[in-house]
């Protein structure tokens, strides 16, 4: 895939923000559902193992909707999302974690997310 300006990149998350909410909300499903699959989780009222499999299931779908976009999806929690970029010649990532109200930061893609910085 190629890379994103900011304004695509910015585009590309709000297409993305239902899915993205729809992971969270399954994330914190998938993980009650299986807590109450280990000997002496308490049951939940989400239901049992076959729920925790569609929950799955559908989890790896979403997943699978962010990276087609050619975002990256680096972490899963928190949810962090990265567009890949340019900012002045240098290989940059467009960077999203949850709970960020929008697209707001990037870091060099050689540094990781410990060289965030505010977008300029």
């Amino acid at each position: 895939m190629g890379l994103f300006t900011v304004e695509e990149a910015r585009a590309e998350l709000t297409a993305l923000r239902p899915v993205l909410d729809e992971i969270v909300t399954l994330r914190a499903d998938a993980a009650e559902l299986a807590f109450a699959q280990t000997p002496g989780g308490a049951p939940s009222a989400l239901g049992g193992l076959a729920e925790l499999k569609a929950a799955q299931a559908r989890l790896d779908e979403l997943m699978a909707i962010v990276q087609e976009t050619g975002a990256e999806l680096k972490g899963f929690a928190p949810l962090l999302v990265d567009f890949p970029a340019d900012i002045d010649g240098v290989p940059v990532l467009l960077c999203w974690l949850e709970g960020d109200a929008g697209l707001n930061w990037y870091h060099r893609a050689d540094l990781g997310f410990a060289g965030r910085r505010p977008l300029p």
